[in-house]
């Protein structure tokens, strides 16, 4: 069931488990000028959810944002042929199967330049994350660069993310540093992230922060800026 947050913006969510750990998913669709959508991270398409769709607007667009968000992009082009599919860096290699019409970057594809706004958070390999910000609702929209778990979360998950800190707060794991093997290029692409003006965090993983996003995401990668 779709769940409206704000004007021309609304999410989807359905169990998920990551390594045997429930994590859960989220979609997110936003719905152009134009009055076309654009899926993010896409979730299965049932019938139940293709008539919610089909209620809001054409779906015309779907990203996979990283190398790991890719299970259900099939799905939009079965259910609509004519949207257009857009991939993480490295993903095309990784998912030979799936048609495209382009390999994300910084700069946004004219479909949706000057709507949707995107970065791609470089030095991270292992996702190759791309970032999504809509400036008319100050949301930031992410996959894997943070979570944001809670008690309403199942308790297996509880203990895990309490043990890599993150847990009852929005932002990254303790182990993000890890994944990160280009500290200057993830400095430069967090700086952009942070240059955006978001109030509103939608995570893939854990809930949605509605408001007050922006402290907690600057805060939380503190150790990768070399000035705080």
């Amino acid at each position: 069931m779709l769940r409206r947050l704000a004007n021309d913006v609304w999410v989807a969510e359905r169990p998920l488990k990551f390594l045997g750990l429930p994590v859960g998913a989220r979609m997110t669709v936003i719905r152009l000028d134009d009055g076309r959508l654009l899926l993010h991270s896409p979730l299965p398409l049932d019938d139940a959810m293709r008539a919610e769709l089909d209620a809001l607007g054409p779906v015309a667009y779907a990203v996979a944002p990283n190398r790991l968000h890719h299970l259900f992009a099939g799905d939009v082009a079965k259910a609509y042929p004519e949207a257009r599919l857009w991939l993480a860096p490295g993903l095309p290699e990784k998912r030979p199967d799936l048609e495209h019409a382009g390999v994300l970057d910084d700069e946004a594809p004219p479909e949706w330049r000057g709507q949707l706004e995107q970065v791609f958070f470089r030095g991270r390999p292992f996702e190759n994350e791309v970032a999504f910000f809509h400036p008319a609702s100050r949301t930031l929209v992410v996959c894997d660069l943070a979570f944001n778990f809670g008690p309403r979360d199942p308790l297996p998950t509880r203990v895990v993310m309490s043990l890599i800190r993150s847990y009852g707060k929005l932002g990254p794991t303790k182990l993000d540093p890890l994944l990160i093997r280009d500290r200057a290029a993830a400095r430069a692409s967090l700086e952009r992230i942070l240059a955006w003006d978001f109030d509103r965090v939608i995570v893939s993983h854990g809930a949605v922060q509605e408001s007050g996003g922006y402290p907690p995401m600057r805060d939380g990668y503190a150790w990768l800026r070399d000035d705080w």
